[in-house]
């Protein structure tokens, strides 16, 4: 029946790729191969998060580069009401942090927080919820069963209904070194926290969030984010797919499959 279901609602409503418009798939094969890549090390292509106050970046891992299919699928997801992008999304990110390089960073002594960016109220209310929180919640759920203590908090917001996309990367820096504030203390002192962001970009968001976290005494030990603006005269291939072998092999598929049949899309 859900099969016939969907279907139904195919004829009625047809479903495209939100990466390159092919029929009948929310996100088509070849446009899934983008998100199939090796994690990236990518804080170096934010500026804002050189040598922020006096102290080197903390390492930012992602998915792949905002460019191409992806950047078109982000679009569609945030602001083209395409929710069923969703667990695409959530299960990339899940690879990211259950790989094993990324996943012996992130293992401690202490339960990682795992906080994801603050978004205005303004922007939840248009996109009909909080679709950063979302991929948080999902990122602390398959640390958790990749078996590094983990666990979701919402502990930073935003101090005024502004979106910061609108600005420019000085201004940004500006109004977010007001607007993003911590809002359970108790649990942030002296915490390990994963920020985890939909794009990286300038930084400006991150830095701002570092300093929120660390007024209280919360040590933001790395990000995760789905994709990262390229750098200037950065030359990325936006058709890469998978690595040789892919990820069919190891801890980090077997994780993230565990992940994927205990939160079907």
């Amino acid at each position: 029946m859900p099969g016939l279901l969907a279907q139904l609602c195919g004829l009625v409503l047809p479903v495209r790729c939100a990466g390159c418009g092919a029929p009948d798939e929310a996100w088509c094969a070849s446009c899934s191969q983008q998100l199939g890549r090796v994690p990236q090390r990518c804080e170096h292509r934010a500026g804002r998060l050189d040598l922020l106050d006096g102290h080197a970046p903390a390492p930012v891992w992602c998915a792949t580069p905002f460019v191409g299919p992806v950047r078109r699928a982000v679009s569609a997801w945030k602001d083209g009401g395409r929710a069923d992008l969703h667990p695409v999304f959530a299960r990339a990110l899940v690879a990211v942090v259950v790989a094993p390089d990324v996943r012996g960073f992130l293992a401690g002594p202490d339960p990682l927080i795992v906080v994801g960016v603050p978004t205005s109220g303004a922007a939840r209310r248009r996109r009909g919820g909080d679709l950063v929180g979302d991929l948080a919640a999902a990122v602390a759920a398959g640390l958790a069963e990749g078996g590094v203590a983990a666990r979701r908090v919402t502990a930073l917001r935003r101090g005024r209904d502004v979106d910061s996309t609108a600005l420019g990367a000085r201004a940004r820096g500006r109004r977010l070194r007001v607007d993003v504030r911590p809002t359970v203390r108790h649990l942030l002192i002296g915490s390990r926290v994963l920020l985890v962001d939909d794009v990286l970009t300038t930084g400006a968001t991150f830095a701002a969030c570092r300093r929120a976290l660390e007024e209280v005494g919360a040590q933001l030990v790395a990000g995760v984010v789905l994709a990262s603006t390229p750098s200037p005269g950065e030359v990325v291939d936006a058709t890469a797919g998978t690595p040789p072998g892919g990820w069919s092999a190891g801890p980090r598929a077997a994780s993230v499959e565990s992940w994927s049949r205990s939160h079907p899309g």
